[in-house]
């Protein structure tokens, strides 16, 4: 079954996840990032470009004819082909097909919006019965 865990308070979601595909690449893990829609898929896409000097990500889209042969992957829907190791959800909806996945890890900022919708894909999980886990990017 999926492991599910809960990043919440995180001051930029797309920062934190540009360093967590950094954890998740270096220790040999594929992922698929989910993002809300075209405008955050292009500045995430530019973010794991410049977000350190010192690592490169090597992303492509999801449908890119690349996909097959690249670790990590962003799309805003999934399809239904693709899996990784890893789904991280940096929007505000369950993501289509997450059971497919080792692990979904779903990102959520300090905004009340995002928070409230996290609340309810957390209530989705839980009564469909997978184990959550909490970290509180806040405390470290």
């Amino acid at each position: 079954m999926t492991q599910v865990d809960f990043h919440f308070n995180t001051p930029d979601k797309l920062a934190y996840g540009c360093r967590l595909l950094r954890k998740v690449f270096n220790g040999g893990l594929g992922a698929v990032v989910v993002c809300a829609d075209a405008a955050q898929h292009a500045e995430f896409d530019r973010l794991l470009w410049s977000f350190s000097e010192l690592d490169f990500i090597p992303h492509v889209d999801a449908l890119d004819a690349l996909a097959a042969e690249t670790r990590v992957l962003l799309t805003v829907a999934t399809p239904d082909s693709v899996c990784r190791d890893v789904l991280v959800n940096l929007g505000r909806a369950v993501p289509d097909g997450f059971s497919r996945f080792d692990r979904l890890v779903e990102l959520v900022g300090a905004d009340d919006a995002d928070r409230e919708a996290a609340r309810e894909r957390w209530r989705f999980y839980r009564d469909r019965g997978y184990e959550i886990r909490n970290h509180d990017v806040a405390r470290g």
